[in-house]
């Protein structure tokens, strides 16, 4: 495809930017670098590296290669249906698919790869090294970095052998919240194509979401906010365990609770988050119901569905709101004291028998009910 004369602008835009940023004078730049390219440009400076050095493109070791690819297996099998379908959009664009790890090393590629542009060829190679300290700023370095979509064009790469690439990039976070890779479409002296970073972020997403459904639990959970659609890969998911533990979360999910990465021998209760019996999201899930809207501690209220492990992750149906009062609502911390209180009573005052019913602490049964404990 022939460059636009807007294209041509841009690449000339970008290669001045690159010359004050490189002679030390970065004034009048914002509305051209992105603020996340010049910080990764320092750090590349900063590492002794110098934008007309060579590139090597080299691959880790044999043995390296074999400890990544076992410690990757739950991502590449959750990203390869993703994969597969990627590819078939990305087909007519020469763009491709890369997947890496954490650590920026590929394990994956798929799309239309020319082998005989050695510019394809070495970045393609499932084993080589595309982290910042080999190859300086790139989509993968900078999406492992920021942890957020990227688009990344021509002369905005670090290293002068890197400009003939054109790349849009996302993290990819597994069930616990921690970065396990990234996803990155890479063309080679093509037009800019910014609205690749959207798809880039939507794949990422599916393929989180494959990654949290493939995990052994009993109960999935989809969160949405009261009034909006749910029913796609933008829906917040939460795995439980039968005596219901949070097992994992979508990184959509971690955001609407608050949740931050899993800590290792530490496990979070669905009644440290939900302000209501976690025994009912099973009994919701038992009878087939629709999405219900339940109360969070933090006094606001999401839209919850309930699903059985194995069951298909089908869009529930909104919500029909119930009219309430005139009156003003009841504050939340006098709901749950009230809740508290008629799981005591329904236990005829065993304590430890509501607390379990509620799954929560003794303690806190007395501290809400305010009683004196024997």
């Amino acid at each position: 495809m022939p460059l636009t004369a807007d294209h041509s602008d841009r690449l000339q835009r970008i290669e001045q930017a690159r010359d004050l940023v490189f002679q030390g004078n970065s004034g009048g730049l914002a509305a051209e670098l992105a603020p996340w390219i010049t910080r990764s440009w320092q750090r590349c400076i900063d590492m002794g590296l110098q934008p007309s050095h060579g590139v090597g493109f080299d691959a880790i070791s044999v043995q390296h290669m074999r400890r990544v690819q076992e410690s990757s297996r739950p991502l590449l099998q959750a990203a390869q249906p993703v994969l597969v379908e990627l590819a078939r959009a990305i087909a007519d664009i020469r763009y491709f698919a890369i997947l890496t790890n954490a650590e920026g090393i590929v394990v994956d590629v798929h799309g239309p790869v020319d082998r005989q542009d050695r510019r394809a060829e070495v970045i393609a190679r499932v084993g080589v090294d595309l982290s910042e300290k080999a190859v300086g700023t790139t989509a993968i370095s900078a999406a492992l970095t920021e942890l957020q979509p990227v688009w990344l064009h021509r002369g905005e790469h670090f290293f002068q052998d890197t400009g003939v690439y054109s790349c849009a990039g996302a993290p990819v976070f597994g069930p616990d919240g921690l970065c396990a890779g990234m996803l990155d479409l890479t063309g080679i002296e093509t037009t800019e194509r910014a609205a690749l970073k959207h798809l880039v972020r939507r794949s990422a997403r599916s393929i989180e979401n494959s990654w949290l459904l493939s995990t052994a639990h009993a109960l999935v959970l989809r969160l949405n906010w009261p009034g909006n659609q749910p029913g796609d890969d933008s829906d917040g998911l939460l795995t439980l365990d039968a005596d219901g533990h949070i097992l994992g979360a979508n990184p959509t999910a971690r955001q609407m609770l608050s949740l931050s990465p899993d800590v290792h021998g530490q496990m979070l209760h669905a009644s440290d988050v939900f302000a209501s019996p976690w025994e009912s999201l099973f009994d919701t899930a038992s009878r087939q119901a629709s999405a219900q809207e339940l109360p969070l501690w933090s006094g606001l209220r999401l839209q919850t569905q309930a699903l059985r492990a194995g069951r298909p992750l089908t869009p529930p149906q909104p919500t029909t709101a119930t009219p309430r009062a005139s009156t003003a609502p009841k504050p939340l911390k006098d709901v749950q004291t009230d809740m508290i209180r008629e799981a005591v009573n329904q236990a005829r005052g065993n304590v430890a028998e509501a607390a379990r019913a509620l799954g929560i602490s003794r303690a806190t049964v007395y501290r809400k009910l305010g009683l004196p404990r024997g």
